[in-house]
Parts: C-alpha cells; structure tokens; sequence
C-alpha cells in the first residue's frame, strides 16, 4: 500500500501505514528471533546432556526460562487484537474521600504505573497534577508511549484500595484509602472524532509545576471542559498557552474516543468492560500492607503477598491474568 503513489499525496495517510509497517515488522522480527534463540538453547541443552556438564545445563535452563517469559508476551499481543490496543494511552489518577491519606495512596499508584512503564522501556510525561495540601497528588494525568501500551494498561481502569498503618496518624492506626484510575486511548488522525466549538469551555491557569519561570508567571495552563459529557481534561507542561490547548484537546479526543468505545461495549455486554463505576464499592484490586501483605485482583482473583514488589512496578501477572480471562469473556 505504501507504494501506490496515490497514497503519497496523503501524509496523514502516509504517516498511518507507516506506523502500521513499523509495528509489523518489530512483530516479524521477534518471532524470527525467538525462533533462533529456540535453536540455540535447543543445541545448548543437547550440548549439556551429552557432557554431562553442569555449567552449560545451568546456561540452558536460565535461558529456557528467560524464553518461557518472552512466549507468554508474545501471547499476550494475541490478545491484544483491538485496533486501539497498539495504541499509546493516557492514565488519569483520583485520590478518594480521606485527604492526605487519599492523595498520599495516589501518588503511590502514579509511581507504581510509571515504574512499571520503565520496566517496559515506554516513555511516560506528566501532562497535569494537582498536588496535595499535605502530601502526595489529588489528581494527575499520564502520557504513556510505547507499543500496546493501551492494551496493556486498560484492565487497569477502576477504583484501588489500599490499606495500612497510616503514616500520617499519631496513634498509628489503620486506614483505607481508596484511588480511582481511568485509561483512554490515544487518538490518531485517522479516527475522526467531531468536537464542536460551541461544546466546548476553556479556562487557563498558572501552571502549579516546575516548568521555568515563563510558565510559573503567566496562565499557560489549560482547563478544557466538554459540555456534552461532562468530560474534564487539563494540560500544563507546555510553555505556552497554545501549545497546551492543542494537548489539551488532543487528550479531549481521546478520552471521547474511549467513551464510544465503552458504550458499544455496554450494548454488546451489557456491562463496561473497560472501566468500573466510580464507587468504593467497586474496587478492581486491594492492596492490604497491614496486618498482612498481600495484593488481590477482585476480577480474576490472582493475588500476591509481594506488595512491595507490585508497588514497585511489577504488574505483569495481574494484566495477564486480567487480559486471559477477558479473552474467555469472564471479565
């Protein structure tokens, strides 16, 4: 397709396959490489039964397992068969009711969410924060790049519970705090979603991060509100007031886009498959630091008593064991 030159007078289309090439050819070509790595520890492995030596069983086995790994990845992108699932994605956090103890949890998450990019190479930018009065965040939005990063992260939208000795309490009590998380994905210029200028407000602020003092002295942040939907999103990491209107409404689309996305699959399911109400009584997962360690996924029931491991990052069993059971339509 790239090479019809009827196509090479549309950038924008351009521009789409060429994504679209990219993201083949990096599938291609981990399988080819798979396939050798097999080859190697296969001839690895023969090698060590026939020498009966140790040090090379020991060099098969730390490889058979690395590869083991990299299958079970490579059947999660199998899954992952939604045409925005390739996408890169946006993660908003909420703190819940109970102040500092909320907006401390929240922050937990939106570290644990960025660790956990690290971990997959993906890049991650803050596009807005509001942070605490005591500590930790209200609210904040992520820009998350990386290949399936939607796919990946969108089991993740719902409520997270946390309990624990409160850190903030003189007599050392227990209290739970609750954190809501909502992924979208984003939208490409290939999908048209119409936004009217009249259903739209804006609002600009004095950005509340570091940024420079051209951005701490003017109101170059922005506030866009959807009057249709109710939709709120905010943009405060570009240096000017123009640059974070069109992040701003690049991220309205976004979250519109998963909004239709939601409603088709509320009429097939009759249920939202993507999102959890807003309800501390529909938590997707607990995270239970005292007085015992342990995280538990509400959905699929796999859990761990890794907690710090899980805080830290490692969420790569919850998103298989959530993305398993959706592909048999039990979440």
């Amino acid at each position: 397709m790239m090479e019809n030159p009827a196509v090479w007078n549309d950038p924008k289309r351009m521009e789409s396959l060429s994504k679209e090439k990219s993201r083949l050819s990096k599938e291609v070509s981990e399988y080819h490489e798979l396939v050798g790595k097999l080859a190697d520890a296969e001839v690895l492995l023969e090698l060590a039964v026939e020498s009966q030596d140790e040090t090379h069983f020991q060099e098969a086995k730390v490889e058979i397992l690395r590869l083991a790994d990299w299958v079970r990845s490579l059947e999660l992108k199998k899954v992952l068969n939604a045409p925005e699932d390739s996408n890169n994605c946006y993660l908003t956090l909420n703190a819940g009711a109970g102040g500092t103890e909320a907006c401390d949890w929240a922050m937990m998450l939106m570290r644990m969410y960025m660790r956990y990019a690290n971990k997959k190479h993906w890049n991650v930018e803050v596009e807005d924060i509001n942070e605490g009065e005591g500590a930790g965040i209200k609210s904040a939005t992520l820009f998350i790049e990386g290949s399936y990063a939607y796919g990946y992260l969108k089991g993740e939208s719902g409520v997270h519970r946390l309990v624990r000795i409160s850190p903030f309490d003189a007599n050392a009590r227990r209290h739970t705090s609750f954190a809501s998380v909502f992924v979208y994905p984003e939208v490409g210029d290939d999908i048209k979603i119409e936004i009217r200028p009249e259903d739209i407000r804006v609002e600009t602020f004095r950005s509340s991060g570091a940024g420079g003092q051209h951005v701490n002295r003017t109101d170059s942040a922005v506030r866009m509100y959807h009057i249709p939907t109710g939709i709120v999103v905010a943009c405060q990491t570009q240096r000017s007031q123009i640059q974070n209107r069109e992040r701003a409404l690049k991220m309205l689309k976004a979250a519109l886009y998963q909004r239709e996305l939601e409603q088709r699959e509320k009429v097939r399911q009759e249920l939202e498959a993507t999102k959890k109400a807003n309800e501390w009584g529909s938590q997707i997962r607990s995270y239970v630091l005292h007085p015992y360690r342990m995280v538990k996924d509400n959905r699929t029931d796999f859990e761990t008593s890794q907690a710090d491991e899980v805080l830290d990052g490692e969420l790569e069993g919850f998103i298989r064991a959530y993305l398993k059971q959706k592909l048999q339509g039990n979440v």
